[in-house]
């Protein structure tokens, strides 16, 4: 059997290349994450950063600057950080909630679950997954039983203990969890049982090689006390006072203003020199919607540190003193969806149509990102493993070709039987909508103008702030998660495994494995690839597969591109650790892809 693990140090790693694109419920004006992290691609979608100071034993006054592999540039000092200090974040947008079941996270709530959950699994600097706050996993021949040890003496916030009874009263909340319920279907997860005090038994349908992946992340693999997911009552109440085994705890949290956390005294994990996380006494986090509020917020010192996934944000973060710079750019990229069930955007040429119209290097430079991104034309930089020229050359040119795009809308405008019921020759009319945000409305006027300038189509603008735009998006207000949505900004692609994400992000959206799905586009070939996908761990086979789904969704394209996403979490001068972050074994973690930091190991560089 060729297994996804092997060893390597003191710790269990799976060796699965697995450094590829998600789609992840991550809107344009807020990410993540997610749904995510970013491993060893370096992203293609950057132009030359500037020189990286000299790394040396102790963190530099400079800011470290990595537009691509999140590498080691503030190295703890040989004694190690110590203990202390306070940091406070500028998020881009408010955390819908703090459940990793039920709420639909992106970068700015990431930050915020991380430093309160932990994870079953984590990634390494090279992408691999390695056990986090489990021990090791193992599998049987054919992938369908996994079989996970977690660490001894972990305790919750209220003083529970953990134990393989935890994660199995776990899975019975995912199983209703907005969600959760999804990514079980997809991953073919059918039961999880304690079988034994530390050891956990994972189940599936049929054979997921990949499975470990979906551990890494929300929804189904941080860790909560169940409680928390009891009842009703309680789910409303861990939206804001969640409960996990993270190295911080709430304290307290005022919506839209501040979330205050305070160290975990009795977290589990120390570092390698022996001293116990978090180095933070706390780490509060501000929602700042707007860019230039929050980088003048953190040059001003009202906080001290900031995250960001707009590339005019990142030009002008470079341009400002006192900063240290943790820059990124890997898989993610920006661009929008169609809602395919609604008209006219259910007929493909209408949506070819628009993006063969549209003209992704202006939209670039509208978003400040010239010099910083270029075009992408799928959910892998170019040197991912899963990225694919075929694709690349069948996506549409990245300055636009308005002959072609208006022949495939004139046609759908001349068809009698056109599904927006408007009458032969009338043009179309479509709502655009991203979160306000001065650059996406510059991007999106670019678009109305292209769209307009063709003659064919009316274009309506609308913004919304990120939790209604992802909502909009989501649907679950009405339990369809079909949404209401029309042509809607989105940011695609993480550096997790592609499966983790695409089975649920691509699944028929009329059955809970496909519930994050949010064009509700859906075809039984295409998706019977990513499920082929899942029953091998060999990387080349797995490619292939990614890229005839890739191929046609293409020809459908329920989604687009607008450049690559560079992304940013600037700190106040001496706070560093974001991208020196190590995992259990002592191996440095992935660092900070999608502006997601792990600050259970920042610290204040001793002066």
């Amino acid at each position: 059997m060729n297994m996804t693990l092997r060893k390597r140090g003191t710790g269990m790693r799976l060796t699965a290349v697995l450094l590829a694109a998600v789609m992840v419920a991550t809107a344009c004006g807020s990410d993540s994450d997610d749904t995510s992290p970013s491993a060893t691609t370096v992203a293609t979608e950057t132009t030359e950063a500037p020189e990286a100071p000299e790394t040396t034993t102790a963190p530099t006054t400079e800011a470290p600057a990595t537009t691509a592999t999140p590498t080691t540039t503030t190295e703890a000092p040989p004694v190690g950080p110590a203990q202390g200090g306070d940091a406070s974040v500028g998020l881009e947008a408010e955390a819908p909630g703090l459940r990793p079941w039920e709420d639909t996270c992106s970068s700015p709530c990431y930050n915020m679950m991380a430093a309160v959950f932990d994870k079953l699994f984590e990634q390494y600097a090279d992408g691999s997954y390695g056990a986090f706050l489990a021990e090791s996993i193992s599998a049987n021949d054919d992938f369908t039983v996994w079989t996970m040890n977690l660490r001894p003496d972990v305790v919750f916030h209220d003083g529970s203990e953990l134990t393989a009874q935890t994660i199995a009263d776990m899975f019975v909340v995912h199983q209703t969890g907005a969600q959760s319920a999804g990514v079980i279907a997809s991953s073919k997860l059918v039961s999880v049982e304690a079988t034994g005090d530390l050891e956990v038994t994972y189940t599936l349908s049929g054979t997921n090689a990949i499975f470990v992946a979906n551990l890494s992340r929300a929804p189904i693999g941080m860790v909560f006390a169940p409680s928390t997911g009891a009842d009703e009552d309680a789910v409303t109440a861990a939206a804001n006072a969640p409960i996990g085994t993270g190295p911080f705890m709430i304290d307290s949290r005022d919506v839209d203003n501040k979330t205050v956390m305070v160290r975990n005294p009795n977290y589990w994990m120390s570092d390698s020199f022996g001293t116990q996380l978090p180095y933070l006494d706390s780490v509060t986090f501000h929602p700042i919607p707007d860019e230039g509020t929050r980088l003048s917020s953190l040059a001003s010192g009202t906080v001290t540190a900031m995250q960001s996934l707009r590339q005019a944000s990142i030009r002008d973060a470079r341009n400002t003193e006192g900063l240290w710079l943790f820059e990124h750019q890997g898989n993610n990229t920006g661009g929008g969806m169609f809602n395919v069930t609604v008209a006219p955007y259910d007929d493909v040429r209408v949506r070819k149509g628009l993006i063969t119209m549209s003209n992704q290097s202006a939209t670039i430079a509208a978003l400040g990102g010239e010099g910083i991104s270029l075009p992408t034309t799928q959910l892998f930089a170019s040197d991912s493993p899963f990225y694919s020229e075929a694709i690349a050359a069948a996506y549409p040119s990245a300055t636009g070709d308005m002959a072609a795009g208006s022949a495939l809308v004139q046609e759908y405008i001349d068809d009698p039987d056109r599904s927006d019921g408007l009458a032969v020759g009338e043009k179309i009319s479509v709502i655009l909508s991203c979160p306000p945000d001065p650059t996406l409305i510059a991007a999106m006027q670019v678009s109305q103008q292209l769209w307009e300038a063709s003659g064919l189509v009316d274009v309506e603008l609308t913004s919304y702030d990120q939790p209604t735009h992802i909502g909009m998006a989501v649907g679950a207000d009405d339990g369809t998660f079909i949404g209401t949505h029309d042509i809607h900004c989105w940011r695609w692609g993480s550096e997790d495994d592609p499966a983790a994400g695409m089975l649920s992000g691509f699944g028929d959206p009329l059955d809970p494995s496909g519930a994050l799905n949010f064009s509700n586009w859906y075809d039984e070939e295409a998706y019977g690839y990513l499920v082929e996908a899942t029953l091998t761990d060999d990387v080349a086979e797995r490619a292939a597969l990614y890229e005839k789904f890739g191929l046609i969704m293409v020809e459908a394209m329920p989604i687009y591109f607008s450049g690559g996403t560079a992304t940013v979490i600037a700190t106040a001068e001496g706070l560093g650790g974001l991208d020196s972050w190590e995992m259990p074994d002592g191996e440095a973690g992935i660092g900070h892809p999608s502006a997601e930091g792990r600050w259970s190991q920042a610290y204040w560089a001793a002066e």
